[in-house]
């Protein structure tokens, strides 16, 4: 338990914000070869990735992460350095450390523990590792699925280490997440004095019934396994010369986190519908973050559920919620992906922090999905 506390701390210290790995996976790679992996370096740009498999034959299992991080933000709102890792009162202190490298400490350790007791495994076990999540990730976890998709390699099961529980330690699995599709609309007017509206074309007063009927009508009811679809304006923006003119144009930024229910393509469509149906001028540019993806019960669900209630006692919930996360990329493959990681309370956040005593249960979580899939 101690040394995966140590290996935390150590890649706590290297302060890698994205996209800099600042060393990570050259420790996490020093690790693997000595257990018999073949490790590969993979550098696209700024991004720095991480591909190990020992074995040659299937099931792959995979374990996935990130070694990047968040800035810290203003040093005045932690109560220590945030790249300096302290224990206080049982619990871990650092940028990172639960989004996600005790996580990764607890994997790699699990793992390396399971080799030396089962050198003749069965199957592959596999990791990939990028410090392209918490950036733009493109040159990340999508550059090294489409490697291995040229190479022909597969992967069966993922295990991601995000932080996927709310209040303890076990209460959620991820088995899917919501797409997420953005927009970027200009609504082009004609600007003019506020007194003669007729003579002008307001695009605010345009772009409100648009508006009122996207929130006010569902996108859809959701389903068995994701909750409506949700749409938000993150930006509105409409600069006028002086008081007394209505503005020539109107800028809006929105995000639609959807289900399965759609494609992006088929949301695409039923917007620019709305819009049409408005009579708008506008422009549009999309850009899609990921389709939703969903694992469906079976073998690897149902293993993680079991290995997790076993060591933590709680039955957790299976969950598609929450924000995107890199399964994004590895589902489409056609492999079954599922994330179970630390309590997500303070990632991002002044102070990020994890008990102690969590990081020991995930380590045996990690290594109790081992010993049911490849044992």
């Amino acid at each position: 338990m101690k040394e995966t506390l140590d290996f935390a701390c150590d890649l706590i210290r290297r302060p890698s914000v994205t996209p800099d790995d600042a060393g990570c996976q050259q420790l996490l790679a020093a690790r693997l070869r000595a257990a018999g992996f073949a490790v590969e370096i993979l550098q696209f740009g700024e991004v720095t990735n991480l591909w190990a498999r020992r074995g040659t034959a299937g099931p792959v299992l995979c374990f996935a992460g990130h070694t990047d991080v968040v800035p810290a933000g203003p040093g005045s709102e932690w109560h220590s350095d945030p790249f300096d890792p302290v224990v206080r009162d049982g619990v871990l202190f650092g940028r990172g450390a639960a989004d996600m490298k005790a996580g990764l400490a607890a994997m790699l350790d699990a793992t390396t523990d399971f080799v030396a007791s089962r050198q003749d495994h069965r199957g592959s076990i596999a990791f990939l590792i990028t410090s392209d999540e918490e950036g733009k990730a493109q040159d990340g976890t999508r550059r090294v699925m489409q490697v291995l998709k040229d190479r022909g390699e597969s992967l069966d099961w993922c295990v991601i280490g995000e932080p996927s529980c709310e209040k303890r330690l076990g209460d959620t699995i991820r088995i899917g997440r919501r797409g997420s599709l953005s927009g970027i609309l200009t609504v082009h007017g004609l600007a003019g004095h506020v007194a003669y509206p007729q003579l002008a074309r307001n695009p605010i007063q345009a772009f409100a019934p648009v508006l009122t009927k996207l929130y006010g009508a569902p996108l859809d009811n959701g389903n068995e396994f994701f909750p409506p679809s949700s749409f938000q304006v993150v930006k509105l923006e409409s600069i006028g010369d002086a008081v007394n003119v209505t503005p020539g144009s109107l800028s809006a930024r929105f995000n639609i986190r959807y289900s399965t229910v759609w494609t992006h393509e088929k949301l695409r469509s039923h917007i620019e519908g709305l819009f049409r149906e408005h009579k708008l001028d506008y422009t549009l540019d999309w850009h899609l973050s990921g389709e939703p993806f969903l694992t469906p019960p079976g073998i690897l669900t149902e293993t993680v559920a079991a290995a997790v209630t076993r060591l933590t006692g709680v039955v957790p919930e299976l969950s598609t919620g929450g924000g995107t996360s890199d399964g994004r990329f590895i589902a489409p493959s056609g492999t079954h992906v599922v994330e179970f990681g630390a309590v997500n309370a303070t990632i991002h956040k002044p102070n990020e922090q994890i008990p102690v005593a969590d990081i020991g249960v995930m380590r045996g979580v990690y290594r109790e999905i081992l010993e049911r899939l490849l044992g």
